[in-house]
């Protein structure tokens, strides 16, 4: 099950399946998208209920699919509409996340963890490896060797060694305060540079984007920067 609730320009997302470890199934996958998607504050934090992120896919589901390739596209089209959103996606892990769950996380724009948190692709044990955009994200977000290392070992890493590889932005008591941080941001800025970030045009495309949407900012907020100008 998703939650969600909205909290002075946060909207915080729960997966709230504690028992399962926050496991998901495709109807959780279908609701997680709309909850992301649908949220008008500058910033979603999401997070897992209980002592856990997301153990990942439902594996007594995954057993009984008779599609799988649909499950596993139900659940990259989840984590693009994460990726794709206007609103900045941090996502806090405070436990255990564990296959899907990491490539859940790595849709996110910023991975933070708590000193407790651990990561792992355990599906490699089993004859299964991540498919819901985990081959394309890890590498973008380590480096190729470490990557290769994380996915193929199966091995599980600290909250430390997530840091290190960068897995993660920061390791803190409490992920939510990033989120907290991040919304005091203004949201126009805030989307504008989510876009420039994210953008995969090439460099002179880019650039041009990047001028425009600058100007953009400008014009709309010209009292503002004179403001901040005469202090």
């Amino acid at each position: 099950m998703i939650r969600t609730r909205d909290d002075d320009g946060v909207r915080v997302v729960t997966i709230d399946r504690p028992e399962r470890r926050n496991a998901l199934r495709s109807e959780d996958l279908t609701a997680l998208r709309a909850a992301v998607t649908d949220a008008d504050a500058p910033v979603t934090y999401l997070h897992g209920a209980g002592d856990a992120f997301c153990a990942g896919a439902d594996l007594d589901a995954v057993a009984g699919l008779d599609d799988p390739e649909s499950f596993a596209r139900a659940g990259q089209r989840t984590a693009a509409a994460i990726a794709g959103t206007e609103t900045v996606v941090v996502c806090g892990i405070d436990g255990a996340a564990r296959g899907g769950g990491v490539e859940i996380a790595l849709a996110a724009d910023l991975r933070i963890a708590a000193p407790a948190a651990t990561f792992a692709e355990p599906g490699v044990g089993f004859g299964l490896f991540g498919a819901w955009g985990g081959t394309v994200r890890l590498p973008r977000v380590m480096r190729e060797g470490d990557a290769l290392d994380f996915a193929l070992s199966g091995r599980v890493l600290d909250a430390d060694e997530a840091l290190r590889t960068g897995l993660v932005s920061r390791v803190v008591d409490d992920p939510r305060s990033v989120a907290d941080e991040i919304a005091s941001g203004e949201p126009d800025a805030l989307r504008a540079i989510k876009q420039r970030v994210r953008d995969r045009s090439d460099d002179e495309t880019q650039e041009r984007a990047e001028a425009t949407a600058f100007a953009d900012l400008v014009r709309a907020h010209a009292d503002d920067i004179a403001a901040t100008r005469g202090e």
